[in-house]
């Protein structure tokens, strides 16, 4: 019985009132963007108190039309921590219920547990891996510092990209087990080429980089924690308003070095994503 209230569409909301926010700023709207941030900071609170359940260390699916926590396990409550809405201090269980065998497929995270009743690998989102979805997750495992899982699932997805057809990620695929298969299955009549498919592979570059934007102060903010099977990774023309970067990223030992080859060196400013972020969230300068 609807309305249904999703949860990662909250996070969308909050989300889009903190980044509207930002724009206030740069326009020098002051009561515009303070309205929004506090819009979006008692969204914050409210969604906790309505979605969050203590006893899964998971947030609900949906509400029902009376409000009721539908706890079914899907892949849903990663796009919250992408969206920021999570309270630090939950992220930790949200990551680990993700990750967990139910989840994770080995390809990428399920749309669904195995574990449902309703769980079909085979199907459109009762248990297949998107890619999109899954890069989604990846910014926000960054975001909240679980630099571990976020190179797992992009491990997943790289090597599941290295068996189709010039290495092209599809819409979707199917969420077998990897143990139990040599390969990822696609799904028949999933679109590849496909826009967010195709995006997926960049929003999981990003991850792993750690990089963020703010064109209004002129600064390109990173975090780079490259994995061991990703050792070098050079951007070429990376803008930013209306300045160009080439940025140089390599392992060293346990550690990611980087070297600015073309652009001021000086608007390059490597902070903790968490870091950057609340800040962000806020409405404060990076410090």
């Amino acid at each position: 019985r609807g309305p249904k209230a999703l949860c990662e569409l909250q996070g969308y909301v909050y989300d889009a009132w903190l980044r509207m926010a930002e724009i206030y700023d740069a326009l020098e709207n002051s009561d515009q963007a303070t309205s929004l941030r506090e819009k979006a900071h008692q969204l914050y609170r409210r969604f906790d108190e309505a979605f969050w359940d203590e006893d899964s260390g998971f947030y609900a699916y949906m509400l029902d039309g009376d409000k009721r926590k539908v706890m079914t396990v899907a892949s849903n409550p990663g796009h919250l921590l992408w969206s920021g809405i999570v309270p630090p201090e939950r992220a930790a269980r949200v990551v680990a219920r993700l990750m967990a065998r139910d989840m994770d497929s080995g390809w990428g995270i399920r749309t669904l547990s195995s574990r449902h009743p309703a769980y079909n690998p085979y199907s459109y989102q009762n248990g297949s891996v998107w890619p999109h979805d899954n890069s989604l997750i990846a910014l926000g495992f960054k975001r909240y510092g679980f630099t571990d899982e976020l190179n797992q699932i992009a491990r997943g997805l790289s090597e599941a990209a290295s068996h189709f057809l010039l290495n092209q990620l599809p819409e979707l695929y199917a969420g077998v087990e990897r143990n139990h298969a040599g390969f990822p299955v696609q799904y028949l009549g999933a679109n590849v080429p496909q826009a967010w498919a195709a995006g997926s592979a960049f929003a999981l570059l990003q991850a792993i980089l750690g990089i963020y934007p703010d064109a209004p102060r002129e600064r390109l903010y990173i975090d780079p924690q490259l994995p061991h099977w990703l050792p070098d990774v050079t951007l070429f023309d990376l803008r930013l308003g209306r300045r160009h970067f080439d940025i140089r990223f390599w392992r060293e030992g346990q550690e990611t070095q980087f070297e600015v080859l073309r652009g001021d060196k000086h608007l390059v400013d490597r902070q903790p994503a968490s870091e950057v972020f609340e800040a962000l969230r806020k409405g404060q300068p990076v410090a």
